[in-house]
């Protein structure tokens, strides 16, 4: 039996290195992305805006009931932003907060009780190094609160989890390599980044047998950056 699993940002560079290794792997995949531009043929798409609760609850309750066999979760969606304490104001870190944040939560709380009633279920959350390191979110303030605020959450669900079957794992990655990023960066030595591929196979050991016997689990994909 295939197994099924959510992706959220699957049409981004990350998004689409992790559909192109789950579906390599023989996983069903609902793809949860702006659009089906760049998703592999065989993806089931679905346009769903992730800062609406009403709108992820419902989305997934009609999911789960069509696909009982639904026990995992990725959940790549996410935006950066740069602003010291000085320069960042509410508007900002409110932004930060509802596309980093909510965008998890809303997800994770909409699928705890099919995860429950299943009997276990996993999620992946993307954080940050300014997620938990102080000294790396001095100039991202909003952007380092909002990622703190994801890493707790996955605290959290291991909490509640526990003796449920249900966990959450976090993956810390670098400067990832992308066309975006040596824009924005062309002196850079990009050989010391993290390619997105590399952060898909780190994000799929989570899910073979040795992978489902760690815990709590924090993986920092940071190569050489």
């Amino acid at each position: 039996m295939k197994k099924s699993i959510l992706i959220t940002g699957a049409s981004g560079n990350l998004g689409s290195a992790v559909v192109r290794k789950f579906q390599e792997e023989g996983y069903t995949l609902y793809a949860i992305a702006r659009g089906p531009e760049g998703l592999i043929d065989g993806v089931q798409f679905a346009n769903v805006d992730l800062t609406q609760e009403t709108a992820v609850g419902d989305y997934l309750r009609e999911l789960t009931q069509k696909d009982p066999e639904l026990k995992s979760a990725i959940l790549l969606v996410g935006a950066f932003a740069l602003g010291g304490l000085k320069e960042t104001d509410g508007a900002a870190l409110e932004k930060m907060i509802k596309l980093n944040f909510h965008t998890a939560y809303y997800v994770v709380r909409a699928l705890l009780p099919h995860f429950e009633q299943a009997g276990g279920g996993q999620f992946v959350l993307i954080g940050s190094r300014p997620g938990f390191q102080p000294q790396d979110a001095v100039h991202s303030v909003a952007y380092g609160l909002s990622k703190a605020m994801v890493h707790y959450l996955a605290e959290v669900i291991n909490a509640y989890g526990k003796g449920k079957g249900i966990r959450a794992s976090v993956v810390i990655p670098s400067t990832i390599d992308t066309p975006q990023n040596r824009e924005s960066m062309p002196d850079a030595d990009f050989s010391k980044w993290v390619p997105a591929e590399g952060i898909a196979d780190a994000i799929y050991f989570l899910f073979t047998e040795p992978g489902q016997l760690l815990r709590e689990t924090v993986i920092k994909v940071y190569h050489e950056s």
